[in-house]
């Protein structure tokens, strides 16, 4: 079997063939690339983190409030894999975080929930947009980088739980439900735009896009299809809340 050409594994005397750094992180643009899409979603987690426990103060039961508490603690564990994993690249890790500190906290701010529901809507339907389009952008990184993005998306307990509440909601008032699922096609609107200014605003990440090292970028087709990916999912995210249109 071949390496993959973004890997190139070295050993040293009297050792084991080691993972070294992809030979992809030879290219400076590569690299700045990587180092601004993990500051992204640094910078993501942290907010989920924030927004998580802020959350925490308007649910109606203890029980619902150690949920959020645990949720928000595993977001900043995924927090402290990816600032670990920028020191490793060479890279500030705030200083990395902080061109998308403005896009997300105004995603955020325009998207500030009303009441308990709404943050669990939010919780589901918004991050998980988030994470499904750097899912997307993670097919254009090495293998490394690839699995560390995917662990750090990973489902923070948000689904069983945001499920479980909204459903019970809507069963006891059922008017509920056409308000949330109004809210939920903002949320759709509001990330799929965060997403496009967070690539767009940085050339490296659009660079990555549109033809990274080693990668085929992607046209005009393959970016719709993306899109449609995300739509599908947030349509399944939607019904499994009962609020599919």
């Amino acid at each position: 079997m071949t390496d993959s050409p973004l890997e190139h594994p070295v050993a040293d005397a009297g050792q084991k063939a080691r993972p070294h750094r992809p030979v992809a992180f030879s290219d400076p643009t590569y690299l700045a690339a990587v180092v601004d899409l993990l500051g992204a979603i640094a910078y993501g987690e942290m907010s989920a983190f924030e927004r998580l426990a802020e959350d925490a103060k308007m649910a109606p039961a203890l029980e619902d409030k150690a949920e959020l508490a645990s949720m928000a603690a595993r977001e900043i564990g995924h927090f402290e894999c990816l600032r670990d994993r920028l020191v490793e690249l060479g890279a500030d890790p705030f200083g990395a975080m902080g061109p998308f500190r403005k896009a997300i906290d105004d995603f955020h701010v325009h998207t500030a929930p009303r009441d308990w529901l709404e943050g669990l809507v939010k919780a589901y339907v918004g991050d998980g947009l988030a994470a499904d389009f750097y899912r997307e952008v993670a097919a254009f990184v090495d293998v490394d980088t690839r699995e560390l993005i995917i662990d750090s998306l990973e489902d923070a307990g948000q689904a069983e739980f945001v499920v479980d509440r909204v459903r019970r909601a809507i069963a006891a008032e059922p008017r509920i439900g056409g308000r949330l699922a109004l809210w939920g096609r903002r949320l759709m609107g509001e990330a799929l735009s965060q997403a496009q200014r967070v690539a767009a605003e940085r050339d490296a990440l659009s660079a990555l896009l549109s033809g990274g090292v080693d990668h085929p970028g992607m046209d005009l087709a393959a970016i719709g299809r993306m899109f449609t990916r995300l739509t599908e999912n947030h349509n399944q995210r939607m019904d499994a809340l009962g609020l599919a249109p």
